[in-house]
């Protein structure tokens, strides 16, 4: 009976001394691209021409919405099809403090952060209690009184919209570089912002969410408090993108401030990405961009075909290309697991 159990001095010994692993060779080589690309696109206006730099601008502001969207959606289990009313009140937020108020227009596109802000408080006391389907339909409800509010707001010129004619007192170059560090600053903040969030402890209270609220909550996660938190600060992160969104485009109207499309974009990306992914994101909105540049000539065929592929992830698929990739080789992008490791003696 003596080899069945440990020996005598087996409760005295010193236990195997362990580390945490946090960073991967993958994780590593990613960091450098990411600030590569970082510096890149801050540095556009000094080597890109406009076309090229209109074309990144609405690339960083389609992975900065759909990253917010995952943020809700892959942690928070908040499936939202109205972020463009954060995406409204933010841009025409910009163009009243830049148009009318004489504000910078570039320190404009940080404050006009507020709205958005000012706008989750009181819209999630009113969602919190609803859940599935009627909480995407509250968003989407919240939006269209976004748009019809401004639609008859003759302050900002109700629905004839606004023209941003303070951006002529700058120079192309000027405009250029201003927009260029804007977007490079927005990738860092929702983006970079993300991976550090989820990197923290507070990560682990978002990861516990994902996988069962329910059993996050019996552990003392406060659920509605995160939330809460996710959804404001989704709607910052949102509303900073179409500040600048609109800022490079000049002009602001409701229909396209209010455009439903910002939702459905956000949501085609994450779902055909990687649903509760940092990588899905980027991978999704390259191959949106690229698809609507390729094939958007084709109209309502090209948007049955992108609704189809959504389905099919959706079903099929539910961790999107990345997951599909994942399976093949596990070399994170952006690690944020926890690897114990024994160190040897």
């Amino acid at each position: 009976m003596a080899d069945i159990f440990a020996p005598a001095h087996a409760a005295s010994a010193e236990p195997t001394p362990v580390r945490v692993q946090r960073q991967t060779a993958s994780g590593v080589v990613a960091l450098i691209i990411g600030i590569g690309v970082l510096l890149t696109i801050a540095s556009m206006s000094a080597w890109a021409s406009q076309g090229l730099i209109r074309d990144v601008v609405e690339l960083c502001c389609y992975i900065a919405v759909a990253q917010m969207w995952n943020l809700l959606a892959g942690y928070g289990g908040l499936v939202s099809v109205g972020q463009q009313a954060f995406v409204g009140v933010a841009a025409y937020l910009m163009f009243v403090m830049a148009q009318l108020w004489g504000v910078n227009p570039f320190v404009a596109v940080l404050l006009a952060m507020i709205a958005p802000a000012i706008l989750a408080v009181p819209t999630y006391g009113l969602l919190h209690r609803l859940d599935g389907p009627y909480f995407a339909i509250g968003t989407w409800v919240i939006a269209e009184v976004m748009r019809l509010a401004t639609s008859v707001f003759g302050y900002v010129n109700a629905g004839a919209g606004m023209s941003l004619r303070v951006m002529t007192g700058y120079s192309a170059d000027q405009r250029a570089l201003g927009v260029s560090l804007l977007c490079a600053l927005m990738l860092l903040l929702t983006v970079g912002g993300s991976y550090a969030l989820l990197r923290s402890r507070y990560g682990l209270a978002l990861i516990a969410m994902r996988d069962n609220p329910i059993a996050a909550a019996s552990q003392g996660v406060n659920v509605g408090r995160v939330r809460f938190l996710l959804w404001v600060a989704a709607a910052m992160g949102t509303g900073l993108a179409g500040a600048i969104y609109f800022m490079a485009q000049l002009r602001i109207t409701p229909p396209s401030a209010y455009d439903p499309n910002w939702a459905n974009i956000a949501i085609f990306i994450v779902m055909v990405g990687g649903l509760g992914s940092l990588e899905g994101v980027l991978i999704g909105a390259l191959i949106y961009f690229f698809a609507d540049r390729w094939f958007g000539e084709y109209g309502a065929t090209y948007l049955v075909v992108l609704g189809l592929l959504t389905l099919f992830m959706a079903l099929f698929a539910r961790g999107g290309i990345w997951g599909l990739i994942c399976k093949v080789v596990d070399a994170p992008w952006f690690p944020t697991r926890r690897l114990l490791l024994e160190d040897k003696p």
